[in-house]
């Protein structure tokens, strides 16, 4: 069952911050995940935002992120164990089942697998709870339109469907929306905040006209929470 929900967010440019959306969304899962799990598994951890809003003691924290860059950035404690690994190679998730996690998290990665589906599957077979979020084709809607461009993610109608065919658990779709001071400013956030995944759609004059002619304020995000 999928349910809609809206938050306005409101940042200016002094805030300085590329990571807005993807730490509210981090968030977002912590606080509603239902227990306090203490064996985690983080797919997609990044530089540990999701750690780093974790408030209650773990006995063993497991990152992962395909970017060594991201992680050398990531706390590292006694408890804390980083793997280099990418959740689109299926020996991930050999390596990873021979641990035991209490949950799975993944918060702002998994738009990027290259088989969504697959990558459900590889996590379902690690027989654990999870709480997922996954950004989809509602993410800067009123940008491509205009642009006249195809959205890089998938529907979230699409990530539903697929979800729902191996997970039984809750589904929400979260609207985030993100204002500006000033259009340059958005499409700067745009290129450094890691959200559209490093892809180039438009060429120089595209993105010259568009930056022109956009009608918004603010950028718009829409993300599929997955809860079991």
């Amino acid at each position: 069952m999928s349910s809609a929900c809206h938050e306005f967010s409101r940042y200016a440019a002094e805030y300085g911050s590329r990571n807005v959306i993807q730490r509210l969304v981090a968030d977002k899962l912590i606080s509603s995940t239902p227990d306090q799990p203490k064996r985690i598994l983080d797919l997609g951890c990044g530089n540990g935002t999701l750690f780093s809003l974790i408030d209650w003691e773990m006995e063993c924290f497991v990152g992962v992120d395909f970017s060594a860059s991201m992680l050398s950035h990531h706390p590292l404690f006694p408890n804390v164990e980083l793997i280099l690994g990418d959740f689109n190679d299926p020996a991930l998730f050999e390596k990873l089942r021979d641990k035991h996690f209490d949950r799975i998290y993944s918060a702002s990665a998994l738009q990027w697998a290259e088989d969504l589906e697959g990558v459900l599957k590889s996590l379902i077979s690690l027989n654990t709870p999870m709480s997922l979020a996954i950004f989809t084709a509602g993410t800067f809607k009123t940008l491509h339109e205009c642009a006249g461009v195809t959205p890089l993610l998938r529907s979230s109608d699409e990530v539903i469907s697929l979800a729902e065919k191996h997970l039984d658990g809750r589904f929400e779709v979260l609207h985030y929306t993100l204002e500006f001071d000033s259009v340059r400013e958005m499409f700067r956030y745009i290129k450094r905040s890691g959200v559209s995944g490093g892809r180039r759609v438009l060429d120089f004059a595209q993105t010259k006209r568009l930056m022109e002619t956009y009608p918004l304020n603010y950028l718009e995000f829409e993300v599929v929470f997955i809860t079991t």
